[in-house]
């Protein structure tokens, strides 16, 4: 039987829940910080860093860096949001910030040094989940104070969000599990090269096209992309719709300061990769206008796989040496780093890695580092029967990984039948013909799917797929080098 009569009874209830009520309120109306920022971070060295979050409203937040032991303050808004821009010094560490308003909050072992953002799909994401051995063979040696890790979950949402989920951790065999080999690795050659702390956010999701990347209206306001985007269809596995990745997995860090982002994606978007070029160059300049910053932006074009549609996967690559056009962007070439046209995930990423962060040390950092580039056709000249090949990146000539001349070079006439070509070797230039050929009018070199070749550039990169016609695969044939 209650003890209480029914009036008390109906009091002493409202009073308890008042109360967790009250406590409920309290607790979320402290200074609350989004995953992005916290103890074990890297804060982008020598730029204006924001820290920002949620209190009560008009609540005041003292912040106070040790780095040089200044205190400054903000007052959370009307919307119970508030935001703080901090000067960082050159790099160091570690160092720590105290925010105190109504709590205090210590965020601790805090590095100042160089911050990227690794993005894509799942070439971007495979880690030691997928037995990957780089990266296995990497993990009892990863401890590197130096090196801080951020892995962002796997979400989406239709719209923008505040917050995702992750934190950042100290690099090491624990918190190196399951993260981005090429993020990793990328981050490493930074460290040693540059010798300052490296963080690295992977926001990485495997299978997932350019579209599910970037903001829905660039899309939806574009009738070219939103033709291409319903192609893609839906999956059990991962988002395909537009801005559904971006929304959860980027635009939440975008208010973190940062170097810049490499990429690797592309695989997914040989549904339809004609418009790849437009929708890639797009989502980059979407995400440097959220950022605020004409950031660097670094990507790996896709490797030869056994596509089962006829030159989808070179039209691709076609497509993303095409956003080069895009400024301080860089293109890494990997024809060479495949020991399996039916493996979509080549299992070397340590080269393209190093070959990211060349492309950052050179371009980013200003550090000689040689030759980085792959040879990139820039004309062709034609002379009698033969055509004269011109390239940028090559000031030394090319080389023959084996054989006795460069395999993957088709030449056509007018009636566009591409034979096997005979290439001939000059310091400047590749002069390229076939008996079959009187007239020549266009070359192809490694335009397929699955096309590996054996020539370089005396530093050891391999010459960019490339065909100097803009007719319609549809319209050529092609006869089948001898094997």
């Amino acid at each position: 039987m209650n003890c209480l009569p029914f009036n008390k009874k109906v009091l002493a209830c409202l009073i308890s829940f008042l109360t967790i009520l009250a406590f409920h309120f309290s607790s979320y109306a402290h200074i609350r910080l989004p995953h992005i920022i916290g103890s074990n971070m890297v804060l982008q060295q020598k730029s204006e860093a924001y820290l920002w979050g949620w209190a009560n409203a008009a609540e005041k937040i003292y912040v106070t860096t040790s780095w040089n032991n200044h205190t400054d303050s903000v007052v959370a808004d009307g919307n119970a949001r508030w935001k703080i821009k901090l000067q960082t010094p050159a790099a160091g560490g570690p160092y720590s910030i105290t925010l105190k308003g109504d709590n205090t909050i210590v965020l601790e072992n805090i590095m100042i040094g160089e911050v990227w953002v690794c993005s894509g799909q799942s070439n971007m994401e495979w880690s030691s989940h997928q037995k990957l051995k780089q990266i296995l063979d990497e993990l009892p040696v990863s401890h590197n104070d130096n090196i801080r890790l951020f892995h962002v979950t796997k979400t989406t949402s239709p719209y923008p969000q505040d917050d995702l989920e992750g934190s950042w951790k100290i690099c090491g065999p624990e918190s190196l599990k399951g993260f981005s080999a090429v993020g990793y690795f990328f981050a490493k050659e930074l460290q040693q090269k540059l010798n300052v702390p490296i963080g690295v956010i992977n926001s990485s999701w495997g299978g997932t096209p350019a579209e599910a990347w970037t903001p829905a209206e660039i899309i939806n306001n574009n009738e070219t992309l939103l033709q291409a985007a319903k192609m893609l269809g839906t999956t059990p596995w991962w988002p395909t719709l537009p801005g559904y990745a971006y929304n959860a997995m980027i635009y939440p860090l975008t208010q973190f300061s940062i170097a810049g982002a490499i990429w690797y994606q592309g695989e997914s978007n040989t549904t339809m990769p004609f418009t790849y070029s437009q929708l890639f160059s797009s989502m980059i300049k979407s995400w440097r206008a959220a950022w605020n910053k004409e950031f660097p932006f670094y990507y790996v074009q896709i490797a030869p796989y056994t596509y089962g549609n006829h030159n989808v996967g070179n039209l691709v690559r076609e497509q993303q040496t095409k956003a080069l056009s895009t400024p301080n962007t860089g293109m890494v070439v990997i024809t060479d780093l495949v020991e399996n046209v039916k493996d979509i995930h080549p299992s070397n990423k340590i080269d393209v890695a190093k070959r990211l962060a060349a492309y950052a040390l050179a371009e980013t950092y200003g550090q000689q580092v040689g030759i980085y580039k792959s040879p990139m056709f820039t004309r062709m000249d034609i002379k009698g029967d033969k055509a004269h090949l011109f390239f940028d990146n090559a000031p030394n000539g090319f080389k023959l990984s084996n054989g006795k001349t460069a395999t993957e070079f088709y030449i056509a006439g007018s009636d566009k039948v591409f034979h096997p070509a005979d290439v001939k070797i000059e310091k400047d230039r590749l002069i390229v013909s076939s008996k079959n050929v009187k007239q020549p009018e266009a070359v192809r070199f490694s335009f397929s799917n699955t096309s590996i070749s054996n020539i370089f550039s005396k530093e050891g990169l391999p010459v960019a797929p490339f065909r100097t016609d803009n007719w319609s695969v549809d319209t050529t044939k092609i006869v089948e080098q001898p094997k």
